[in-house]
């Protein structure tokens, strides 16, 4: 019974899925990539959003104790190695609680090569309060959000949305 509730109401839940989803995006597509100025977990030294202008931005927020954003890291370094030359970067923002000591040890050992920082809470405001991680912000040229990813993105669909704004 509950197969035949579920096959039947399909479309009907992938739809409440769907508006679920988007009500917990905490920025909207064309929403202007809030500006920052914040630590660099390996130097110590502040890294301004002004360095990125021009530039397409993929800014995912994520912790060391988070599986999914772990499994992410060597599709970031993938797509940091392919297209930094393109005009493109990767930033990881921190929310870990405990410090950039822990954060810097992961950028070493796993061999990090785009820019982590750390978050605090203007950051989190800004880019509408972060309620889960990983989540990703595809930034364009013009610095606008075109696009939020909630979740575990694979590789393949960050790729092919990247390039596809990037021309």
């Amino acid at each position: 019974m509950a197969q035949y509730i579920v096959k039947r109401h399909q479309g009907l839940l992938l739809a409440c899925l769907f508006l679920l989803l988007l009500s917990v995006h905490p920025l909207q597509a064309a929403t202007r990539m809030p500006s920052f100025s914040l630590p660099d977990v390996v130097t110590g030294k502040d890294i301004d959003s002004k360095i990125f202008e021009g530039k397409t931005l993929l800014i995912t927020f994520f912790a060391t104790w988070c599986s999914p954003c772990m499994q992410e890291i060597p599709d970031l370094i993938k797509l940091q190695d392919e297209l930094s030359g393109k005009g493109f970067s990767v930033i990881g923002i921190s929310v870990d609680q405990g410090g950039d000591k822990l954060v810097k040890k992961l950028v070493e050992k796993r061999s990090i090569n785009y820019p982590v920082m750390m978050a605090d809470g203007p950051i989190v405001r800004k880019f509408g309060g972060i309620r889960g991680i990983p989540i990703s912000f595809l930034i364009n040229k013009k610095g606008n959000v075109v696009k939020t990813y909630p979740g575990y993105v694979p590789h393949i669909l960050l790729e092919n949305d990247i390039k596809r704004i990037m021309k």
